[in-house]
């Protein structure tokens, strides 16, 4: 199993999760085990962990329209499902694939090996009895599940009333979860204490975070600006970080734009959105391999805290006294660590949450430091992962495809209702006539001044002409590879037209095509064209 060198053999990563697995076992589950870890932390992975399909948890307050997004990704009701403009949804719902419409309650939920859900009987019956798993047959739930939860409220009274904490599930969720998406009302903007905790809880996963700001289409456009400027104001208090948080702008269900000033700002949002969601079954290995790799540095750094308070605790006497101590001085202790084992500060847990844990623990108990732990872990992050993420590519390139489908995900896709469908270069995709031949007579009176010879202009003469766009070089250059059909190094009145047509497009805000579309092709050329593709 092993070679000379220490290293493990290739055999041992036939797939990543299979690979995961196994480090996870072999490697950082003993240094976890004997640091205490998983009272301080996480609890232990199980093989559900590595093998379950990515998950999107949806978090935000009351009648923000967490559930109805749902249902709009989904096209369907889910069982366990109510939606209303008071607080409906007051428990957590996974919703999964199942070949049956059914609901299973939390208490059984967390006895099933094949769900990943086990190490929630942590958290108690007061918890489980809000817990549920609704199983149907859908073809989005098919590549992903949806974690649905309770809206959250302000004031103290709802934040007891709940009966377990309420933020630790959230970011034991988090922890497990592909993408987190924080759900906002622009009619009603108002972050609660309990939402800016839940979201100071989310702090270390901002890579799955993203933003919905919902119902944009219940306030006018300027209204929207101000909206939006104080949403980012706000999230950035609470999340204190440079790095801005991407916001998705829209109304997210099938209802009628009540304000359609933005549609286009909508259609175009919700596709960046649906994109982002889609790609999550080719990214879910990569983003396991992430979080292990975060799970292992911690852990590391657990083991050196703890085993630096064995160290000073004393043999005999004052033991109490000392342990008040060292919990009062622990940000010294993150620092000596820091220096002497060349660490990030970012990698240390919240040392506020540190101490209050470390209260209820009896220091003399601790381990001290075992360095064949850490140098197992160390081989893993050194060696074995980056095995790995050749796996991880390979699998990506065997499943160029892979993608969530179904639901919302189909209806724009194909046909008129298509992103950008008969905008830009997809403009007169449908029609008989040239698009291009609406604007050619104009086209026309500049190309005969640039006196052409034989029916065509030479580059020099064209670029003249073109540079007045003020375009930049590499987009004009662009736009002549796409006009020039016959590639003759020459523009006739045809393709001067395609490029002053391609021109408009750009100034318009469009993107340019990769490859000229059939539509777009000069009726002359058509032909042309066909047999150079057949050529090809």
């Amino acid at each position: 199993m092993f070679r000379k060198n220490g290293k493990k053999d290739p055999e041992l990563f036939q797939n990543v999760s299979e690979g995961l697995r196994k480090l996870y076992r072999t490697k950082l589950f003993p240094l976890e085990d004997a640091y205490r870890f998983h009272d301080f932390h996480s609890p232990a992975l199980e093989d559900a962990d590595f093998d379950n399909k990515p998950m999107v948890l949806l978090v935000g307050q009351y009648s923000t329209g967490k559930t109805t997004f749902i249902r709009h990704l989904m096209e369907q009701d889910f069982p366990g499902m109510r939606i209303g403009p008071e607080p409906t949804t007051d428990s957590f719902i996974a919703v999964m694939h199942g070949e049956q419409d059914g609901v299973i309650p939390g208490n059984a939920l967390v006895v099933d090996p094949k769900k990943p859900f086990r190490k929630l009987n942590a958290f108690g019956n007061a918890f489980l009895n809000r817990f549920m798993c609704a199983q149907m047959p859908n073809a989005v739930l098919e590549s992903i599940s949806i974690i649905d939860t309770p809206g959250i409220l302000s004031g103290e009274k709802q934040r007891i009333s709940r009966g377990y904490d309420f933020a630790a599930v959230l970011e034991w969720f988090a922890e497990r979860v592909d993408r987190i998406i924080l759900l906002f009302d622009a009619h009603k903007l108002d972050i609660s204490d309990e939402f800016s905790e839940v979201i100071r809880a989310l702090k270390n996963h901002e890579d799955k975070m993203r933003v919905v700001l919902n119902k944009a289409d219940q306030i006018s456009t300027q209204q929207l600006m101000r909206v939006y400027g104080a949403l980012m104001w706000s999230l950035g208090k609470i999340i204190n970080t440079p790095e801005v948080v991407r916001v998705y702008i829209g109304s997210f269900w099938a209802q009628p734009l009540l304000v359609p000033d933005n549609r286009k700002l909508f259609e175009a949002e919700e596709q960046d959105l649906f994109l982002d969601i889609q790609s999550l079954p080719r990214n879910a290995a990569l983003r396991k391999l992430n979080d292990l790799i975060k799970r292992a540095r911690l852990a590391k750094v657990q083991a050196y805290i703890i085993s630096s308070l064995k160290k000073e605790m004393p043999a005999m006497f004052g033991k109490d006294t000392k342990k008040k101590e060292l919990i009062a001085n622990l940000s010294e202790i993150y620092h000596r660590i820091e220096k002497e084992h060349q660490i990030s500060p970012g990698d240390f847990p919240n040392i506020a949450k540190m101490q209050e844990l470390l209260n209820g623990q009896d220091f003399t108990k601790f381990p001290v430091l075992r360095p064949k732990l850490l140098e197992a872990v160390e081989d893993m992050l050194a060696n074995d992962i980056a095995k790995l993420m050749i796996l991880v590519r390979q699998e990506e390139a065997d499943m160029p495809s892979q993608k969530v489908k179904g639901g919302a995900f189909e209806g724009t896709m194909n046909g008129p209702f298509g992103h950008g469908y008969g905008e830009g270069a997809s403009e007169g995709i449908d029609e008989m006539e040239w698009v291009v031949g609406r604007d050619k007579p104009t086209y026309d009176e500049i190309f005969y001044t640039l006196s052409p010879i034989n029916g065509k202009v030479s580059g020099a003469a064209a670029k003249k002409e073109m540079v007045k766009s003020k375009l930049p070089n590499t987009v004009l250059g662009k736009i002549w590879k796409l006009a020039d059909v016959d590639k003759d190094g020459f523009l006739d009145d045809e393709e001067f037209a395609l490029a002053n047509h391609l021109i408009k497009v750009k100034l318009e805000g469009h993107e340019l095509p990769g490859k000229l579309p059939e539509h777009l092709v000069p009726p002359s050329k058509r032909g042309l064209v066909d047999d150079e593709e057949e050529v090809a």
